[in-house]
């Protein structure tokens, strides 16, 4: 089995420390057998291809050096499931749940969700890539070493989370909930658009481009009580 380490994502820009990226290597992997998930399921070295686990129950499964490619996952139950040191390519879904779930060294690539919940997540060395994902549930998770990169989150809330050295790069950042979130070295001045509908007085532990800031101004200005006029 190759084991993988942890690399850095180009070092510092300016003062923020940089999102320490996964370098997931996986090995030589059995196909899946089929049938359905089981709660705390234990599948290692495994590879999942177009599986359809619509509606299955895999609560507080472990998923440990697996690739799962194209596989559907509509109102999957995967609450308190692990994903470590996988790959998850072009998987599709809505409502899925991974409540409490914990992602450390996986690559997410080219999702395509809606609904998903991961409230109370943790997620360690996580770079999501490509795809959309709407209305991200991340209520109360923990991000560190987090990279979103060339993706579109539409409405994520991120609301009393904590990130750490996370990294938006190339991605749509729309209508995000800041609410009550704590941000160390979080680094937006990559985003290839950055709206926040609530929360933009939690900035403090994040950097911006000046032109965000502009257009960041007038709901800055509301959130200040200033009145903009003539």
């Amino acid at each position: 089995m190759v084991r993988r380490g942890t690399g850095a994502s180009g070092g510092r820009r300016g003062a923020v420390r940089g999102a320490r990226r996964p370098e997931v290597r996986l090995p030589a992997l059995e196909p899946y057998g089929g049938g359905e998930l089981a709660p705390d399921g234990d599948y290692d070295g495994l590879e999942f291809r177009e599986a359809d686990f619509a509606g299955q129950d895999g609560k507080g499964a472990r998923f440990m050096d697996c690739a799962l490619t194209g596989c559907a996952l509509d109102e999957t139950r995967l609450s308190h499931a692990r994903f470590l040191d996988s790959v998850l390519t072009g998987i599709r879904g809505v409502g899925t749940d991974l409540a409490e779930a914990t992602l450390r060294d996986v690559e997410l690539v080219d999702a395509r969700l809606g609904g998903v919940q991961l409230h109370g997540a943790v997620l360690e060395r996580v770079v999501i890539r490509g795809g959309k994902i709407d209305y991200l549930n991340l209520r109360s998770a923990r991000l560190k070493d987090v990279v979103f990169e060339g993706c579109v989150l539409v409405e994520p809330d991120f609301g009393g989370g904590r990130l750490e050295r996370v990294e938006f790069v190339d991605c749509d950042l729309k209508g995000a909930d800041l609410s009550g979130v704590t941000l160390v070295d979080v680094d937006l001045r990559g985003a290839a658009s950055l709206e926040i509908a609530r929360g933009v007085d939690r900035l403090r532990g994040a950097v911006i481009s000046s032109s965000q800031l502009l257009d960041l101004a007038p709901v800055l200005a509301a959130e200040m009580g200033i009145r903009v006029e003539g």
